[in-house]
């Protein structure tokens, strides 16, 4: 194995609509367990182990800090760095800004680029992949990584290779030609036929020098803005937070259209281009018809999850995440249950998902935003029944954890605990209570609630007055440096 160190940058930051319901706008597709017991993000970085890796860099929004903090902490890692990003600007000041923090010590070390959202079936070849490509990627070059394709896609983009001479190894890195635009659906048969062609995985490898290079040739403004978002970043511990002003001055483009789709032809930089092929059963999850695609199926080609009952129907995508589903006579269909929104389509049609999660926002819809179940950094709440000056939780308090000492101008709460032990600071009070314990918060006293104990704790609240939004807290402590 290389002796190298190969430093994974995983770009977080995506929201994911088109795989609503289960994909909100604050707790996207990345963090979802789709494919298993994991998130897509924990996925992605199972997969790297084995790899002669260094500390991973992930760049996230800094709306999805904590839980992706607790899932990265959940996977056991050494070490990571959590680059948080205060506005989404796509993916090339995204790989800048971690190319910047990881040279901030004078090393150059090879970024193995890759989204957080995609599924490799066939881990141990992707592996194979990367170690042919690093020493192309350790002596100057860009390595990309090229699927190959199994059908005509007309969704994808393509690289264009040059086929090496006969006898050149199976999946040896060839040189890149050019890439190429999602083709109709003409075009894309005879790349298919050709061979030449791969679709663009989103997946690089090239030292951080060399992208800083390429990102300061093309898109000099870029570069400029993540310098200073980098150099006024401040590190708590558990985030690195980039100077929010500088960064949103960065333009907003993609890798591919900032630097990779110009790259072959700049024979002025003098850098390398090379494709990997990749045959790993690969999929980018981007809608419920590639989910269905991704995971194993039954006789009748159903793909099923949770407490779904089938009758009489073949060719489906049935998840099932809070209640019992069940479908007569449904035929390549997706049928989507979460606790608060049901989503039902035709396969052919889940394109289209993007365009109710527009109408939601434009109507300030919650749904569009965030679930039922919300992560905080201490633990979560359910929202389980809400009316008309009336909101009913269900909260689970992490073993250690402590929420905010806060008051709220408008609304008083019962905490009814029936799990664990609560230690409660009520005004100048602090009491301790256990199962079947509860007590009252009146409006506008100071209070908290923190888990003393070594199981979660978990309580029923609740709230009572004229106005019950999230917005109506006054923070006074907290230890997770949320402002008011």
């Amino acid at each position: 194995m290389p002796e190298s160190r190969l430093v994974p940058v995983v770009l977080s930051g995506g929201s994911g609509t088109r795989l609503w319901p289960v994909s909100r706008e604050k707790h996207p597709k990345q963090l979802q367990p789709l494919l298993g017991g994991e998130s897509l993000l924990q996925n992605t970085l199972r997969r790297l182990q084995g790899l002669p890796l260094g500390t991973p860099i992930v760049v996230s929004n800094q709306e999805y800090r904590f839980i992706t903090a607790e899932q990265l902490r959940q996977l056991g890692l050494a070490d990571w760095t959590l680059l948080l990003e205060p506005a989404g600007r796509n993916t090339a000041p995204a790989l800048t800004v971690a190319a910047l923090y990881a040279i901030r010590d004078g090393a150059d070390p090879v970024l193995l680029a890759t989204p957080a959202d995609h599924h490799i079936r066939h881990v141990g070849a992707f592996r194979q992949a990367v170690l042919r490509g690093l020493p192309e990627a350790e002596n100057g070059a860009v390595v990309t990584f090229g699927i190959v394709p199994d059908r005509p896609e007309t969704g994808f983009g393509y690289i264009e290779s040059r086929v090496g001479a006969d006898g050149t190894a199976p999946g040896a890195p060839m040189d890149l030609l050019a890439f190429r635009e999602k083709p109709d659906a003409a075009t894309a048969q005879t790349y298919v036929a050709g061979g030449r062609h791969f679709w663009n995985s989103g997946i690089f490898m090239l030292r951080a020098s060399v992208w800083l290079k390429a990102i300061g040739h093309f898109a000099p403004e870029i570069l400029a803005a993540c310098r200073k978002a980098v150099d006024g970043a401040q590190d708590d511990g558990d985030f690195v937070r980039l100077d929010a002003v500088a960064f949103a001055a960065s333009p907003a483009d993609s890798i591919d259209y900032a630097v990779m789709e110009k790259l072959p032809a700049a024979s002025e930089l003098d850098i390398p281009c090379r494709v990997v092929p990749l045959a790993v059963g690969w999929s980018d999850v981007g809608a419920w018809d590639a989910l269905w695609q991704a995971i194993d199926r039954d006789t009748d080609d159903n793909a099923i999850r949770g407490d779904v009952w089938l009758e009489d129907s073949h060719g489906n995508l049935v998840i099932a995440e809070h209640g019992l589903v069940a479908c007569i006579g449904c035929e390549d269909m997706v049928v989507v249950e979460t606790a608060d929104a049901v989503l039902i389509a035709p396969k052919s049609r889940t394109q289209e998902v993007k365009r109710i999660v527009s109408r939601l926002k434009a109507a300030g819809r919650s749904e569009a935003d965030l679930h039922r179940k919300v992560h905080r950094p201490w633990g979560w709440y359910d929202g389980i029944d809400s009316g008309e000056r009336f909101q009913v939780k269900r909260i689970v308090v992490s073993p250690g954890a402590i929420l905010s000492l806060q008051m709220h101008h408008h609304r008083a709460e019962h905490w009814v605990v029936v799990r664990g032990t609560a230690r409660v600071t009520r005004g100048e009070e602090i009491i301790l209570l256990g199962e079947n314990e509860s007590t009252y918060i009146p409006l506008g006293v100071k209070h908290r609630l923190e888990n003393p104990g070594q199981i979660p704790l978990e309580i029923i609240e609740v709230q009572s007055g004229s106005y019950l939004g999230e917005d109506d807290i006054v923070r006074f402590e907290d230890n997770y440096g949320r402002q008011q």
